[in-house]
């Protein structure tokens, strides 16, 4: 059988083919081995198939030893939440996150309830594949039990980072669109604490998507147009785990993601001074306010658990990934579109203006990506090559090799899955997006075979 994808923070996989029962308890029972004494915390997004390999999942734990306290179905950044207030050692999230409905997968966090770093994840990857559990005897079996409050810890954070009152005397009419996912369950009462009329799509948890799960413009066309039909102020998309926000503006147009994490960071900053982090993809934006706000800012590598370590480094105020993902530390080290929800909110509720107007206040980018086939031993001369092409572009290779220029930024990254290389490009108009892409993709395309 083929390997699942394996980050250093979770695996994914199509469920019967490369995810299967046997391979969870293997994967979950070798990270229960890297765990300290302690109860662990289970929770699962809607997928038709979270339920059995929750089964899987809380015998595995249990027969390593590990009290199991099984949140049931709740969103990813919920169960970042619920490992603190309970303090557990450890949490496990099974969910595929916007992948199709035959993936599903399993995401692991430590007891600070963030995402694990890579090297408590090697760890886990390397017992896991070397088969080093370590199964407890029959008195020491672990015990199975449910929560009995899992959502109430992480709204009351998240309505402590703002003004409840004001938004509540703004009433906003808000689309929710949680796609049958794990959204909803926190969604629903989080904008009716708010105050919000709350039209929701995809309202019950039953993993049955009412279109497929990433929340991009091609996917939400539908969802554009009930926006409009509803009179909604704003629409909220969430992708299955809820750890990602796409915005829908009043007159139905698509804002999109990376938009989210932009209009969370200019409320912060006009309340509060910190240090910003994102990763190396993500708009440009962040940047931009960052600087017009007098913050630091700093990038780290793709991928939240890179994010959070940057963010613990530099002790910042706020931050997150470019796919609509906000992390804020008065909630947790998590990407957490609850966040995006409440933020954004009172962002119109304090400014008393439209959605649009909003965005428009915002800095403007046009982002492109494209991918082009290319061995991984082929990597190293691509840069140089790439390099030599750009010579006027400042270079890192914090992750990849990323090539900017005071206007635009174009990064060129390794699949860790497919032999060939992620290209995006982010400027001012979109046609020089696409025209920086298409330009390296040339430059790869000519390298000697």
């Amino acid at each position: 059988m083929a390997e699942p994808i394996i980050s250093v923070s979770g695996l994914r996989g199509v469920i019967g083919e490369t995810l299967t029962p046997d391979l969870a308890v293997r994967y979950v029972a070798a990270f229960a081995a890297t765990l300290p004494p302690g109860p662990v915390v289970v929770s699962r997004d809607g997928r038709t198939t979270g339920s059995m390999l929750s089964s899987a999942v809380h015998s595995a734990l249990a027969a390593s030893g590990k009290d199991v306290w099984d949140a049931g179905v709740a969103a990813t950044p919920t169960l970042g939440v619920l490992v603190r207030h309970y303090q557990a050692v450890g949490g496990v999230q099974i969910s595929a996150s916007h992948n199709p409905l035959p993936y599903n997968g399993l995401k692991l966090f430590n007891q600070q309830g963030r995402v694990i770093p890579a090297v408590a994840g090697r760890l886990v990857l390397d017992r896991y594949r070397q088969g080093h559990f370590a199964w407890a005897t029959h008195d020491k079996v672990g015990s199975i039990r449910p929560l009995p409050d899992t959502t109430s810890p992480h709204l009351k954070l998240l309505l402590a980072t703002v003004d409840e009152g004001a938004i509540r005397a703004r009433g906003c009419k808000v689309l929710l669109d949680s796609n049958a996912g794990a959204g909803s369950v926190l969604g629903r009462s989080l904008l009716q604490r708010l105050g919000c009329q709350v039209t929701i799509l995809g309202g019950e948890p039953t993993g049955r998507f009412i279109h497929a799960p990433e929340p991009t413009l091609d996917n939400l066309q539908n969802v554009q147009q009930q926006v409009v039909s509803a009179g909604a102020d704003i629409g909220f998309c969430q992708d299955p785990d809820a750890d990602r926000l796409a915005i829908i503006d009043e007159t139905g147009r698509y804002i999109g993601e990376e938009l989210t994490l932009a209009l969370c960071l200019d409320h912060v900053l006009r309340h509060q001074q910190g240090p910003v982090v994102t990763n190396c993809a993500t708009s440009r934006m962040s940047q931009d306010l960052a600087e017009k706000y007098g913050a630091s800012f700093s990038r780290s590598a793709v991928g939240e658990a890179n994010v959070v370590d940057e963010m613990l480094r530099t002790e910042a105020g706020f931050g997150g990934e470019g796919n609509g993902g906000p992390i804020d530390p008065r909630v947790g080290y998590v990407r957490d579109s609850f966040v995006g929800m409440a933020l954004i909110l009172a962002a119109l509720a304090e400014r008393n203006c439209t959605t649009s107007e909003l965005v428009a206040e915002l800095p403007h980018y046009e982002i492109h990506k494209t991918t082009t086939p290319l061995s991984s031993d082929k990597l190293p001369a691509a840069f140089v090559a790439l390099e030599k092409h750009f010579a006027e572009a400042q270079a890192d290779k914090l992750d990849g090799l990323r090539l900017d220029w005071p206007d635009r930024w174009l990064i060129v990254r390794g699949s860790n899955t497919e032999p060939l290389v992620r290209i995006i490009a982010e400027a001012p108009q979109a046609a020089a997006a696409a025209k920086l892409c298409a330009e390296a993709s040339r430059v790869l395309q000519d390298l000697p075979a």
